[in-house]
Protein backbone atom coordinates (compact mmCIF):
# COMPACT_ATOMS: atom_id res chain seq x y z
CA UNK A 1 0.00 0.00 0.00
CA UNK A 2 1.52 3.51 -0.89
CA UNK A 3 1.99 6.04 1.70
CA UNK A 4 -0.29 9.28 1.35
CA UNK A 5 0.40 11.98 -0.87
CA UNK A 6 2.24 15.51 0.33
CA UNK A 7 3.00 18.75 -0.53
CA UNK A 8 5.99 20.76 -0.03
CA UNK A 9 6.15 24.64 1.01
CA UNK A 10 8.70 26.95 0.18
CA UNK A 11 9.40 30.64 1.31
CA UNK A 12 12.53 31.88 -0.31
CA UNK A 13 13.52 35.41 1.83
CA UNK A 14 16.13 37.87 1.83
CA UNK A 15 17.93 35.94 4.90
CA UNK A 16 16.76 32.45 5.26
CA UNK A 17 15.15 29.77 3.30
CA UNK A 18 11.81 28.26 5.28
CA UNK A 19 10.70 24.83 4.36
CA UNK A 20 8.01 22.63 5.08
CA UNK A 21 6.43 18.99 4.45
CA UNK A 22 2.27 18.96 4.98
CA UNK A 23 -0.08 15.89 4.09
CA UNK A 24 -3.21 16.86 1.76
CA UNK A 25 -5.33 18.95 4.82
CA UNK A 26 -2.35 21.21 4.97
CA UNK A 27 -0.68 19.23 8.34
CA UNK A 28 2.80 19.79 9.49
CA UNK A 29 5.12 16.68 8.90
CA UNK A 30 8.11 18.14 9.39
CA UNK A 31 9.63 22.14 8.61
CA UNK A 32 12.87 23.33 9.05
CA UNK A 33 15.01 26.81 8.22
CA UNK A 34 18.32 27.18 7.04
CA UNK A 35 20.00 30.87 7.24
CA UNK A 36 21.04 31.92 3.86
CA UNK A 37 24.58 32.77 4.52
CA UNK A 38 24.62 28.32 5.61
CA UNK A 39 23.17 28.06 2.29
CA UNK A 40 26.68 30.08 0.04
CA UNK A 41 29.97 29.68 -0.58
CA UNK A 42 31.06 32.42 1.86
CA UNK A 43 30.51 35.78 0.69
CA UNK A 44 27.84 37.07 -0.49
CA UNK A 45 25.03 34.65 -1.13
CA UNK A 46 25.25 33.49 -4.63
CA UNK A 47 21.34 32.43 -6.26
CA UNK A 48 22.34 29.69 -8.30
CA UNK A 49 24.08 27.80 -5.12
CA UNK A 50 21.08 28.72 -2.68
CA UNK A 51 18.52 27.67 -4.95
CA UNK A 52 20.57 24.45 -5.40
CA UNK A 53 21.29 23.73 -1.65
CA UNK A 54 17.07 24.41 -1.12
CA UNK A 55 16.06 22.06 -2.86
CA UNK A 56 18.27 19.76 -1.83
CA UNK A 57 17.44 20.29 2.42
CA UNK A 58 14.02 20.02 0.56
CA UNK A 59 14.46 16.49 -1.08
CA UNK A 60 16.02 15.36 2.27
CA UNK A 61 13.32 16.85 4.22
CA UNK A 62 10.73 14.86 1.99
CA UNK A 63 12.92 11.55 2.34
CA UNK A 64 13.01 11.34 5.72
CA UNK A 65 9.28 12.66 6.33
CA UNK A 66 7.64 10.91 3.55
CA UNK A 67 9.46 8.41 2.28
CA UNK A 68 7.76 6.75 -0.75
CA UNK A 69 5.48 9.37 -0.81
CA UNK A 70 4.28 10.98 -3.81
CA UNK A 71 5.00 14.58 -4.08
CA UNK A 72 1.85 16.36 -5.25
CA UNK A 73 2.70 19.74 -5.29
CA UNK A 74 5.20 22.46 -4.67
CA UNK A 75 3.92 26.22 -3.38
CA UNK A 76 6.63 28.89 -3.28
CA UNK A 77 6.48 32.01 -1.80
CA UNK A 78 10.01 35.01 -2.90
CA UNK A 79 10.72 37.53 -2.06
CA UNK A 80 10.57 39.69 -5.28
CA UNK A 81 7.87 38.94 -8.06
CA UNK A 82 8.05 35.21 -9.57
CA UNK A 83 7.31 33.90 -13.04
CA UNK A 84 8.84 30.73 -14.55
CA UNK A 85 11.42 32.37 -16.51
CA UNK A 86 12.79 35.23 -13.83
CA UNK A 87 11.80 36.86 -10.62
CA UNK A 88 11.24 40.66 -11.02
CA UNK A 89 12.29 43.38 -8.66
CA UNK A 90 14.55 41.03 -6.30
CA UNK A 91 17.52 42.59 -5.64
CA UNK A 92 18.46 41.23 -2.34
CA UNK A 93 20.26 37.99 -3.40
CA UNK A 94 22.62 38.30 -6.77
CA UNK A 95 21.75 36.88 -9.83
CA UNK A 96 18.08 36.32 -8.08
CA UNK A 97 16.19 38.04 -10.97
CA UNK A 98 17.45 36.13 -13.67
CA UNK A 99 16.54 32.80 -11.70
CA UNK A 100 14.02 30.90 -13.73
CA UNK A 101 12.05 30.08 -10.50
CA UNK A 102 9.30 28.58 -12.07
CA UNK A 103 10.75 26.42 -14.64
CA UNK A 104 13.82 25.21 -12.01
CA UNK A 105 10.62 24.36 -9.66
CA UNK A 106 9.37 22.18 -12.06
CA UNK A 107 12.68 20.54 -13.27
CA UNK A 108 13.14 19.69 -9.34
CA UNK A 109 10.15 18.56 -8.71
CA UNK A 110 9.59 16.60 -11.71
CA UNK A 111 5.57 15.84 -11.49
CA UNK A 112 4.26 17.91 -8.82
CA UNK A 113 1.84 20.77 -9.31
CA UNK A 114 3.70 24.06 -9.21
CA UNK A 115 2.41 27.60 -7.70
CA UNK A 116 4.26 30.76 -7.10
CA UNK A 117 3.68 33.86 -5.48
CA UNK A 118 5.73 37.17 -3.52
CA UNK A 119 6.31 36.35 -0.03
CA UNK A 120 4.00 39.26 1.23
CA UNK A 121 1.13 38.57 -1.07
CA UNK A 122 1.47 34.81 0.33
CA UNK A 123 1.52 35.69 3.89
CA UNK A 124 -1.54 38.02 3.05
CA UNK A 125 -3.76 35.05 1.96
CA UNK A 126 -2.71 33.00 4.81
CA UNK A 127 -3.62 36.04 7.00
CA UNK A 128 -6.91 36.48 4.87
CA UNK A 129 -7.87 32.71 5.28
CA UNK A 130 -6.73 31.66 8.82
CA UNK A 131 -5.56 34.96 10.70
CA UNK A 132 -5.70 38.19 11.51
CA UNK A 133 -7.26 39.57 8.03
CA UNK A 134 -10.19 37.15 8.06
CA UNK A 135 -13.62 38.77 7.24
CA UNK A 136 -11.75 42.19 7.08
CA UNK A 137 -12.35 44.06 3.49
CA UNK A 138 -10.38 45.92 2.54
CA UNK A 139 -7.52 45.41 4.54
CA UNK A 140 -3.76 45.78 4.30
CA UNK A 141 -0.85 43.40 5.47
CA UNK A 142 2.61 44.86 5.39
CA UNK A 143 4.87 42.62 5.37
CA UNK A 144 8.14 43.88 7.71
CA UNK A 145 11.38 41.96 7.69
CA UNK A 146 14.68 42.20 5.77
CA UNK A 147 12.59 43.82 2.78
CA UNK A 148 9.08 45.80 2.72
CA UNK A 149 6.04 45.10 0.90
CA UNK A 150 2.99 44.99 1.59
CA UNK A 151 0.04 43.46 -0.06
CA UNK A 152 -4.08 44.85 -0.44
CA UNK A 153 -6.61 42.69 0.21
CA UNK A 154 -10.51 43.77 -1.61
CA UNK A 155 -13.30 41.97 -2.84
CA UNK A 156 -12.47 39.40 -0.61
CA UNK A 157 -9.03 38.67 -2.63
CA UNK A 158 -5.08 39.89 -2.26
CA UNK A 159 -4.80 41.99 -5.40
CA UNK A 160 -2.03 41.20 -7.76
CA UNK A 161 -1.64 44.19 -9.96
CA UNK A 162 -1.27 44.58 -13.56
CA UNK A 163 2.29 42.96 -13.31
CA UNK A 164 1.98 41.35 -9.81
CA UNK A 165 3.68 44.51 -8.42
CA UNK A 166 0.56 45.71 -6.21
CA UNK A 167 1.92 46.74 -2.76
CA UNK A 168 5.41 46.84 -3.62
CA UNK A 169 6.05 50.01 -1.66
CA UNK A 170 9.32 49.57 -0.97
CA UNK A 171 9.86 51.04 -4.29
CA UNK A 172 8.14 54.22 -3.06
CA UNK A 173 9.38 57.61 -3.69
CA UNK A 174 11.00 58.84 -0.22
CA UNK A 175 11.30 62.96 -1.27
CA UNK A 176 9.72 65.35 -4.16
CA UNK A 177 13.52 65.61 -5.32
CA UNK A 178 13.36 61.62 -6.19
CA UNK A 179 10.13 62.79 -8.68
CA UNK A 180 11.57 61.98 -12.09
CA UNK A 181 14.43 60.17 -11.14
CA UNK A 182 15.31 56.87 -12.50
CA UNK A 183 14.86 53.95 -9.48
CA UNK A 184 18.95 53.49 -10.18
CA UNK A 185 19.62 57.37 -9.13
CA UNK A 186 17.80 57.18 -6.04
CA UNK A 187 17.42 54.99 -2.79
CA UNK A 188 13.70 54.11 -3.08
CA UNK A 189 11.90 53.13 0.70
CA UNK A 190 13.30 49.69 1.14
CA UNK A 191 16.78 51.05 1.12
CA UNK A 192 15.82 52.74 4.41
CA UNK A 193 12.78 50.58 5.88
CA UNK A 194 14.22 47.60 6.11
CA UNK A 195 16.04 45.24 8.11
CA UNK A 196 18.55 45.93 5.23
CA UNK A 197 18.01 49.13 5.38
CA UNK A 198 18.47 50.01 8.93
CA UNK A 199 21.49 47.41 9.31
CA UNK A 200 23.08 49.76 6.42
CA UNK A 201 22.31 52.85 7.97
CA UNK A 202 23.68 51.76 11.39
CA UNK A 203 27.01 50.64 9.75
CA UNK A 204 28.14 49.84 13.32
CA UNK A 205 27.89 50.32 16.70
CA UNK A 206 30.76 52.82 17.38
CA UNK A 207 30.68 54.70 13.63
CA UNK A 208 33.60 56.37 13.81
CA UNK A 209 35.54 52.73 14.72
CA UNK A 210 36.30 50.98 11.21
CA UNK A 211 36.67 47.66 13.42
CA UNK A 212 33.52 47.81 14.49
CA UNK A 213 31.23 44.82 13.47
CA UNK A 214 28.38 45.00 11.71
CA UNK A 215 24.68 45.00 13.22
CA UNK A 216 21.60 42.91 12.68
CA UNK A 217 18.89 44.89 12.60
CA UNK A 218 17.63 42.88 15.80
CA UNK A 219 20.94 44.26 17.56
CA UNK A 220 19.53 47.69 16.79
CA UNK A 221 16.46 47.57 18.48
CA UNK A 222 17.94 45.51 21.29
CA UNK A 223 20.79 48.13 22.14
CA UNK A 224 18.30 51.36 20.97
CA UNK A 225 17.05 52.18 24.72
CA UNK A 226 20.88 52.11 25.81
CA UNK A 227 22.29 53.76 22.81
CA UNK A 228 21.34 57.61 21.81
CA UNK A 229 22.37 57.14 18.12
CA UNK A 230 20.45 54.15 17.66
CA UNK A 231 17.35 55.23 19.11
CA UNK A 232 17.31 58.26 17.11
CA UNK A 233 18.04 56.14 14.33
CA UNK A 234 14.95 53.66 14.96
CA UNK A 235 12.75 56.67 15.71
CA UNK A 236 13.52 58.13 12.03
CA UNK A 237 13.16 54.66 10.77
CA UNK A 238 9.63 54.40 12.51
CA UNK A 239 8.69 58.45 11.43
CA UNK A 240 9.78 57.33 7.75
CA UNK A 241 7.30 53.79 7.85
CA UNK A 242 4.27 55.79 9.46
CA UNK A 243 4.91 58.27 6.87
CA UNK A 244 3.98 55.94 3.96
CA UNK A 245 1.68 53.80 6.20
CA UNK A 246 -0.33 56.68 6.84
CA UNK A 247 -0.69 57.19 3.49
CA UNK A 248 -1.00 53.56 1.96
CA UNK A 249 -4.20 54.03 4.64
CA UNK A 250 -5.43 56.66 3.44
CA UNK A 251 -5.49 55.52 -0.12
CA UNK A 252 -7.17 52.47 0.69
CA UNK A 253 -9.10 53.19 3.93
CA UNK A 254 -8.55 49.56 5.23
CA UNK A 255 -10.62 48.02 7.36
CA UNK A 256 -7.33 47.01 9.88
CA UNK A 257 -3.97 46.49 9.13
CA UNK A 258 -1.78 44.05 9.83
CA UNK A 259 1.91 43.33 10.61
CA UNK A 260 4.30 40.53 10.03
CA UNK A 261 8.04 39.75 9.40
CA UNK A 262 11.13 40.03 11.49
CA UNK A 263 11.08 43.04 13.01
CA UNK A 264 7.34 42.60 14.66
CA UNK A 265 9.99 41.00 16.99
CA UNK A 266 10.44 44.85 18.08
CA UNK A 267 6.77 45.38 17.88
CA UNK A 268 7.19 47.13 21.07
CA UNK A 269 9.68 49.72 20.03
CA UNK A 270 7.21 50.60 16.70
CA UNK A 271 4.04 50.16 17.46
CA UNK A 272 3.02 53.69 19.48
CA UNK A 273 4.49 55.86 16.53
CA UNK A 274 2.97 53.82 13.86
CA UNK A 275 -0.26 53.64 15.73
CA UNK A 276 -0.12 57.49 16.47
CA UNK A 277 0.49 58.54 13.22
CA UNK A 278 -2.83 56.70 12.04
CA UNK A 279 -4.92 58.33 14.29
CA UNK A 280 -3.66 61.55 13.95
CA UNK A 281 -3.42 61.54 10.20
CA UNK A 282 -6.02 59.16 8.39
CA UNK A 283 -9.49 60.25 8.09
CA UNK A 284 -11.30 56.88 9.36
CA UNK A 285 -8.02 55.18 11.24
CA UNK A 286 -7.87 51.43 10.68
CA UNK A 287 -6.72 48.84 13.80
CA UNK A 288 -3.14 48.17 14.04
CA UNK A 289 -2.47 44.53 15.03
CA UNK A 290 0.13 41.99 14.82
CA UNK A 291 -0.53 39.84 12.08
CA UNK A 292 -1.54 35.95 13.51
CA UNK A 293 1.40 34.37 11.87
CA UNK A 294 3.82 36.88 12.08
CA UNK A 295 7.08 35.26 11.67
CA UNK A 296 5.60 32.33 9.13
CA UNK A 297 2.92 33.58 6.91
CA UNK A 298 4.66 33.52 3.95
CA UNK A 299 5.58 29.79 4.24
CA UNK A 300 2.33 28.85 5.77
CA UNK A 301 0.85 31.10 2.29
CA UNK A 302 3.06 29.09 0.21
CA UNK A 303 1.52 25.64 1.93
CA UNK A 304 -1.84 27.00 0.99
CA UNK A 305 -0.63 27.35 -2.56
CA UNK A 306 0.55 24.20 -2.56
CA UNK A 307 -2.78 22.79 -1.00
CA UNK A 308 -4.91 23.99 -3.62
CA UNK A 309 -2.83 22.87 -5.89
CA UNK A 310 -3.51 19.34 -5.29
CA UNK A 311 -6.75 19.68 -4.07
CA UNK A 312 -7.12 21.18 -7.77
CA UNK A 313 -5.18 18.10 -9.56
CA UNK A 314 -7.08 15.06 -7.56
CA UNK A 315 -10.57 17.42 -8.11
CA UNK A 316 -11.55 16.76 -4.56
CA UNK A 317 -14.17 18.63 -2.57
CA UNK A 318 -13.23 18.59 0.95
CA UNK A 319 -15.01 19.97 3.76
CA UNK A 320 -12.69 23.07 3.57
CA UNK A 321 -14.16 24.20 6.93
CA UNK A 322 -12.09 21.08 8.77
CA UNK A 323 -9.32 21.35 6.52
CA UNK A 324 -8.51 25.25 7.08
CA UNK A 325 -8.61 24.83 10.86
CA UNK A 326 -6.00 21.93 10.74
CA UNK A 327 -3.96 24.14 8.60
CA UNK A 328 -4.33 26.91 10.57
CA UNK A 329 -3.64 25.14 14.01
CA UNK A 330 -0.60 22.98 12.60
CA UNK A 331 0.94 26.16 10.86
CA UNK A 332 0.62 28.56 13.87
Amino acid sequence: MRNPPVVLGLDFGGTKVAIAVCDLAGNRLAATSIAAAALADGGRPDARVIFDRSVRAARELLAATAPGSELAAVGAATFGIPFEDRVDLAPAIEGWESLPLGRELRAAFEGAEVRMATDAKAGAAAELRWGALNGCDPAVYLNLGTGLAAAIIAGGRVVSGGNGAAGEIGYNLRAISDVGVPLGQRVPLEGMVSGLGLARQAGGASRGSSAAPALTAADIFAAGPENPELDDLLSAFAAELAFHLVNLAICVNPVRIAVGGGIVRSWDRLRPQLAQALTAGVPFPPELVVARFPYEAPLLGAVALAVEAARGRQRQQPDTTHQDTMIMDTMA
